[in-house]
């Protein structure tokens, strides 16, 4: 009987998988059909979006302003998942992943938070990387070096 049981979560959880990956394609997909309403529609109303920049931390709504201009001329961006991974809490409604992506630029890691909300998945928090292959990261250290020297100077007057 015990082995019943589990089969039984293991289904569960292949289940969950299924409606996660679906929400996290379908949102990617929304975004590379300029699909405004349907991109933000898969995220939780205090949703945060962190770009690749440093000073990209965007909240919900901030992040719905900056991005409007990009779903309103037809192309907003386009990002596939290569490879993903999905964790979910014994309870089956808080879950997080990380995915490679095939992106404008290039390979790129996406990780973040999914909550369960009213019985469907949203996405709550997704961090944006650019992946750097190890042997390149000292060329990329001195392209932002003087840049991010300026950025920690005045990050650090405002602790």
């Amino acid at each position: 009987m015990l082995g019943f049981f589990m089969v039984l979560g293991t289904m569960a959880q292949d289940i969950e998988e299924e409606k996660i990956n679906t929400v996290l394609d379908d949102w990617h997909l929304a975004a590379a059909n300029a699909d405004f309403e349907a991109y933000f529609g898969k995220m939780t109303k205090d949703a945060v979006f962190i770009g690749t920049d440093a000073m990209e931390n965007w909240q919900n709504k901030e992040f719905k302003a900056f991005s409007k201009p990009y779903f309103n001329r037809g192309k907003a961006w386009s990002f596939t998942s290569v490879q993903r991974n999905i964790y979910i809490n014994k309870a089956k409604d808080f879950a997080w992943f990380d995915e490679l992506l095939d992106t404008q630029m290039k390979i790129c890691r996406g990780s973040g938070v999914l909550r369960k909300e009213n019985g469907q998945w949203k996405i709550a928090h997704y961090v944006l990387s650019i992946a750097v292959p190890n042997e390149n990261v000292d060329e990329l250290v001195q392209i932002k070096e003087e840049k991010d020297d300026t950025l920690l100077l005045e990050l650090k007057k405002k602790q």
